[in-house]
């Protein structure tokens, strides 16, 4: 990493850089001074990602710096590494919660209900939280890696998280909507809670099942998602009246379930033609 200091004072901060990195880095040349800035090469004894390297970043930022008296800045690949570690660590709560609001709120229109959206964000923060949990598991902490033949145990890179948040709960979202929607359907028609996720599980576990990977559609999409909307009835379809006239699907839904229905008593979904 560099260490650019003014150049009239970058004697002073070379000797301040010295003193406190006997253990820690190793001084490098500096560099001669252009337009007024001194570049100091500063060179780390631990690994871009170890913790003793940030230390060292932050030592250099918060008590060499400013004893130094001067205007200073630790620049180089490893310093903005970290920085921008630490932007994402800060940003990443947002992020998330920018996600599961928007999904919130397109399954709220979608399905005219405050339950099912509601139960789609704990399921998509379960299966994110399990792919997490495996990815440190195994690349931070180190568990299998021999088995598994991954190398030794580090830190892992801050942009992975942002990628695989924005992997999983795309995924989740597809299998929530394939199973919910046809639920809703049988919803409309029959207003029975429990035949729809009967009806809505028979018929589209095959195509979640065959899409998704085992965790998340076996765990979560074909078994507690059905279990929950089971338990809590026909509270999953409720929404304030109020909210209702905000939706227009829900014009159309009414005209569609007033339709002649050509279902026989104890229809079942098994007696659809194929």
């Amino acid at each position: 990493m560099e260490l650019e200091v003014a150049a009239d004072r970058g004697q002073r901060g070379a000797q301040l850089v010295g003193g406190v990195t006997d253990e820690a880095a190793q001084l490098g040349a500096a560099a001669p001074p252009a337009n007024g800035v001194t570049a100091i090469q500063v060179v780390p004894t631990t690994s871009p990602q170890d913790e003793r390297t940030d230390r060292l970043i932050d030592r250099l930022r918060d008590d060499v710096i400013p004893a130094s008296g001067t205007q200073a800045h630790v620049g180089g690949v490893t310093a903005v590494s970290k920085d921008f570690a630490s932007v994402t660590g800060d940003r990443l709560p947002y992020f998330v919660a920018t996600i599961i609001a928007l999904g919130f709120l397109l399954l709220m229109v979608a399905f005219r209900s405050l339950v099912v959206p509601l139960t789609a964000a704990l399921m998509n923060l379960v299966a994110a939280a399990a792919s997490f949990g495996v990815l440190v598991a195994i690349f931070q902490w180190g568990w299998g890696t021999e088995l598994l033949g991954v190398g030794k145990e580090g830190p892992i890179a801050a942009f992975l998280p942002v990628i695989m948040l924005s992997l999983l709960f795309g995924l989740s979202m597809d299998y929530q909507v394939f199973l919910v929607s046809r639920m809703h359907e049988e919803w409309v028609h029959t207003k029975d809670n429990a035949r729809a996720v009967r009806v809505g599980l028979a018929e589209t576990s095959r195509v979640i099942n065959c899409a998704a990977v085992a965790l998340e559609a076996f765990i979560l999409r074909t078994a507690l998602v059905p279990a929950a909307m089971h338990l809590l009835g026909k509270a999953n379809w409720w929404l304030p009246a109020g909210w209702r006239s905000g939706c227009r699907i829900r014009r159309w839904s009414r005209r569609w379930s007033r339709r002649p229905s050509n279902r026989r008593p104890g229809w079942r979904a098994a007696d659809r033609p194929r």
